[in-house]
C-alpha cells in the first residue's frame, strides 16, 4: 500500500513535500569514533549528575536472542571494557555480565548484573538479565526498578514464547522500550517479517528509525530514516561509526520507511496526526518529539536493527536509548503511607531537600557480607547516616556503598535519587523499603513490592555427606533468601527435604551451584508437579467445634461461606462478614489462621488451595471455653469437610515452542498430540519448523531428551507457565487416592476431623 502512496505522491506535490527525504548538499562522511562517543567513568561524578542525563535502563529477551552480546558492546563502546569477549568463555575470559563460571560453561545468564557507563554525556545504569523462564523473578525485579529497557528480538525466530512473557512484565510495571532487532547478519534473518510480528503477533505500535541495509551474509550497515543517510561501523570492533550518502537504490525504500514512522506517530500523537491529516509539513524535529512522547506513553516502540556479535548498530541503538527513553524524573513512582495507605509521589529532585526512600530488589551474598542492590526514589542516603526498614521497625547505619560493575564494586560515599547501587553489609529481605531515620513516623513509606511467580515444580534434594549437613543447610538457607522463586521444606512423610522453583533448569542450576559453592555432594530426585485445589462453585459451612477432656474445654463455632474467585492462581481471601459482635475481633483472626493453615496443606489432595474466598458471617463463644486454638480449628475444619465438597484439583499448562528442520515436523506435531497437548500453530521458515503448543507440564518432563533423541540433536524447545487448568478426572481421582493413602491424612483422622 505504501509503495504504491509513494508512486501516487509524483501526482500530489502536497503529499510528496511532506514525506520527502533530506538532499543532502555534498557528499558527507564523517566518523564517530569509540572515545569520541563515551567518555571514562567516574565513580565520583555519579553525585553531581543531573537527573536529566540519567538513564535506568534494563536488557531482556526471549533465550539466545544475543542479549549479553548486545550488553557486552554496549559497555566496550561506553568506553567500560577493554575488549570484547565471547559469551560463552571460549577466549577464556567471558562476558562481563555473565561472571559466574556456571553461566560462562552453559552459556546463558543465570542471574542479572548491574553497571553503569557513559554515552554522550548522559549516566547509563544498566542492568542485564536472563532470558530463560526459569530465571524469570530475575527480569521482575530489575523491571520493577528501571525506566526504560531495551527489548531484543533475533532477526531469524523473530518472537518468541519468552518475548511475549518479557513484554508483559514490561505492561506490569510500565517500563516504555526500545526494540533491537539482533542478528541481521544469522541465517534467516528478516527485519521486516520481525517488525510485523511484533505489530500482528504482539499488537505493537512500531516502526523501524534504522533498517538494515542487507541480510545474513550480506548484512553490511543501516539506513537512518530519519536522516536519510547510510550508516556503517569500521574498525577491529566497529567502534567507528561512519555515516554516508543514501545509494540511490535505497531512496524508495527509506522514504517507505519514513511515512511507515509518520503514520504510525499519527495514530497515537495529536500533534502528528493533526499535521498529517492537514497536509502540513512534518519536520524532523518534530518526529523525534513525537517518538519521545509516544515511547514515554507507551503507544509506541522505536525500532534499530543490527547485529552485536558482528558490531554493528549498537551505537546507534544507545543514541536512540538517550534520545527517547525516560530520564528518572519523567516517571511517576509511588510509595504507600503506612498509616493512611494512601499513594505518596516520590520526588525525583537530587537534592537532601526530601527524606530518603530506597527499594531493595535483589539480595546476594559476597565476600563481605550480604550484598543488597537498592534503587534511590527520592532525597539521599549518606554511609554513616542511620535508616530505618519499615518493613521491620527497625533502624540500621547506612553501610558501604557502591556501584556495581558485574561482580565488581566501586566505592561511593552517597546515593540520590535515580541512583541504583549496593549496600554491602545491611540485613533485610528483598523488597523491603528504606526510609531515612528523620522521616517522621507519621510519614514514613513503603515502595509497592515486586511480583513474585509460584514455583510450578519440585525435586527432591539429598546430601549425600552427613559432614556437609551444615553447609548443605546454609546453601539452601542462602538462595532461598536471595531468590523468592526458590523454595525448600522438609517432608515429613517422606523424611526428605524438597526443593520448589521454576523449572527443572532452575532446580539442577542451583544443586550444581551448591556442589561448586559449598563442596556438597547432592542429589536431586525425579520432579513432581506443584498442584493446585480450588473451588468450582460456592459452598456454605457451619462448624462446632468442642472439646471435653476434664477441666476447661474448647468451645468454638462459625458459619459463613466460601466462594471461588475469578483468578483461580489468586491468593486465599479472608472476609470478615460478622455482625453485632458476634465473635471477637480476636477469634476472628483465629479463624483466619486455621483457614490459611488449612490451605497451605489442602483439603483434597494435599496440595495448596488457590483461588478461594473465605467469608466468615458469625458464630458462638462461650464465656469459658472458648480460645484461640478452638476458633483457629473453625477455620481449619471448614476448609477440610466443606472445601472438598465442590473441589477440584489445577495442574500447570505450559506454552511450548519447539524448533527442528522441517522434515521432522511430522514427528514433532504427533509428539505433542501424544502428551495431550493442543497445538497452537506451526509456522515453516528457511527450512526450519516452529511448533507452538500448549500442554501439562507433567507430560513435558524428559521431553528435551526424547527431542534431542527424534530429530537427530537439532531440535530445541522452550516452554513457560501459561496457566493452570483442571486435572481430567483418572487424575484427580489416583492424586486424592494418594493421599488419602499418605502420614497427613491419616494423622488428620486421627486428630478427630469430622464433628
Amino acid at each position: 500500500m505504501l509503495r504504491g502512496l509513494v508512486q501516487r505522491a509524483s501526482k500530489r506535490p502536497c503529499l510528496l513535500a511532506r514525506h520527502q527525504l533530506p538532499q543532502p548538499s555534498i557528499q558527507r562522511c564523517c566518523v564517530a569514533g569509540r572515545l569520541l562517543a563515551s567518555q571514562a567513568f567516574n565513580p565520583d561524578d555519579v553525585a553531581k549528575t543531573n537527573v536529566e542525563n540519567i538513564r535506568n535502563i534494563g536488557v531482556s529477551a526471549h533465550i539466545d536472542s544475543g542479549k549479553t552480546t548486545v550488553s557486552e558492546r554496549i559497555l566496550f563502546y561506553g568506553g567500560r571494557i577493554d575488549a570484547i569477549h565471547d559469551v560463552k568463555g571460549k577466549d577464556g575470559v567471558g562476558a562481563k555480565m555473565d561472571s559466574m563460571e556456571l553461566e560462562k560453561q552453559r552459556g546463558i545468564t543465570i542471574k542479572s548484573a548491574a553497571t553503569s557507563l557513559v554515552w554522550k554525556g548522559n549516566q547509563i545504569n544498566l542492568i542485564d538479565t536472563p532470558g530463560h523462564i526459569d530465571f524469570t523473578v530475575e527480569v521482575e525485579r530489575a523491571l520493577r526498578v528501571l525506566d526504560g529497557a531495551i527489548l531484543v528480538l533475533c532477526a531469524s525466530s523473530g518472537v518468541q514464547t519468552q518475548t511475549y512473557t518479557v513484554y508483559r512484565q514490561m505492561k506490569r510495571y510500565n517500563v516504555p522500550f526500545i526494540t533491537f532487532i539482533n542478528k541481521m547478519d544469522r541465517f534467516a534473518a528478516n527485519a521486516d517479517k520481525t517488525i510485523e510480528q511484533m505489530r500482528t503477533d504482539m499488537g505493537l505500535n512500531a516502526a523501524f528509525l534504522y533498517y538494515p541495509i542487507g541480510a545474513e551474509r550480506t548484512f553490511e550497515g543501516l539506513v537512518d530514516v530519519l536522516g536519510a543517510r547510510s550508516v556503517y561501523f569500521e574498525g577491529d570492533n566497529g567502534e567507528n561509526v561512519v555515516y554516508k550518502d543514501l545509494p540511490v537504490s535505497l531512496e524508495e525504500e527509506t522514504m517507505i520507511k519514513r511515512m511507515e514512522l509518520i503514520e504510525s506517530l499519527s495514530n497515537v500523537d495529536e500533534e502528528i496526526g493533526e499535521r498529517y491529516l492537514m497536509e502540513e509539513d512534518i519536520t524532523n524535529s518534530d518526529i523525534k518529539s513525537a517518538i519521545r512522547r509516544s515511547v514515554l506513553a507507551q503507544t509506541f516502540t522505536p525500532v534499530v536493527a543490527g547485529s552485536a556479535l558482528k558490531n554493528k548498530g549498537v551505537q546507534t541503538l544507545l543514541d536512540c536509548v538517550n534520545t527517547y527513553l525516560p530520564n528518572p524524573s519523567e516517571v511517576d513512582n509511588y510509595a504507600i503511607n503506612a498509616l493512611t495507605q494512601e499513594k505518596v509521589l516520590m520526588s525525583p529532585n537530587r537534592t537532601m531537600d526530601n527524606h530518603g526512600v530506597g527499594l531493595a530488589f535483589k539480595l546476594e551474598e559476597s565476600q563481605y557480607g550480604q550484598l543488597t542492590y537498592l534503587r534511590m526514589y527520592q532525597g539521599c542516603f549518606k554511609r554513616g547516616n542511620n535508616m530505618i526498614n519499615t518493613r521491620t521497625g527497625e533502624k540500621h547505619r547506612v553501610p558501604r556503598l557502591v556501584l556495581m560493575h558485574s561482580n565488581e564494586t566501586e566505592n561511593v560515599t552517597s546515593a540520590f535519587a535515580g541512583d541504583i547501587v549496593a549496600m554491602i553489609g545491611a540485613s533485610c529481605a528483598s523488597g523491603d523499603t528504606f526510609v531515612d531515620a528523620k522521616m517522621p513516623a507519621e510519614e514514613q513509606v513503603s515502595m509497592e513490592s515486586m511480583f513474585v511467580p509460584e514455583p510450578v515444580i519440585s525435586m527432591s534434594i539429598k546430601n549425600l555427606r552427613h559432614k556437609d549437613d551444615d553447609k548443605f543447610s546454609k546453601a539452601l538457607a542462602r538462595f532461598v533468601k536471595e531468590d523468592p522463586t526458590f523454595r525448600s521444606m522438609f517432608n515429613p512423610e517422606n523424611k526428605e527435604i524438597v526443593i520448589s522453583g521454576m523449572g527443572e533448569l532452575h532446580l539442577d542450576i542451583y544443586a550444581e551451584r551448591i556442589r561448586r559453592e559449598y563442596g556438597c555432594e547432592v542429589e536431586l530426585g525425579e520432579p513432581t508437579v506443584n498442584y493446585r485445589e480450588t473451588l468450582t462453585e460456592p459452598v456454605e459451612f457451619s462448624v462446632t467445634y468442642k472439646r471435653q477432656s476434664g477441666g476447661r474445654g474448647q468451645f468454638g463455632e462459625g458459619f459463613g461461606e466460601i466462594e471461588p474467585l475469578e483468578d483461580a492462581n489468586a491468593e486465599v481471601e479472608f472476609v470478615n462478614a460478622v455482625t453485632g459482635g458476634m465473635i471477637t475481633n480476636n477469634f476472628i483472626k483465629s479463624v483466619e489462621k486455621g483457614v490459611r493453615e488449612a490451605c497451605a496443606e489442602g483439603a483434597l489432595s494435599g496440595h495448596k488451595i488457590s483461588g478461594i474466598r473465605f467469608v466468615l458471617r458469625g458464630g458462638r463463644v462461650h464465656n469459658v471455653d472458648s480460645s484461640d486454638w478452638a476458633f483457629s480449628r473453625v477455620g481449619y475444619y471448614a476448609i477440610k469437610e466443606h472445601f472438598i465438597n465442590k473441589a477440584t484439583v489445577l495442574e500447570p499448562w505450559m506454552n511450548v515452542e519447539i524448533s527442528a528442520p522441517k522434515d521432522y515436523s511430522g514427528e514433532v506435531i504427533q509428539s505433542v498430540n501424544e502428551r495431550g497437548g493442543k497445538m497452537q500453530n506451526l509456522d515453516i521458515q528457511q527450512g526450519i519448523c516452529t511448533v507452538t503448543a500448549s500442554a501439562p507440564l507433567q507430560v513435558m518432563f524428559g521431553f528435551s531428551s526424547h527431542l534431542r533423541k527424534m530429530t537427530s540433536g537439532m531440535g530445541t524447545f522452550t516452554m513457560e507457565f501459561k496457566e493452570n487448568k483442571p486435572v481430567d478426572h483418572q487424575t484427580q481421582e489416583s492424586l486424592i487416592s494418594s493421599y488419602k493413602e499418605s502420614k497427613a491424612y491419616k494423622n488428620l483422622q486421627a486428630s478427630g476431623a469430622g464433628f
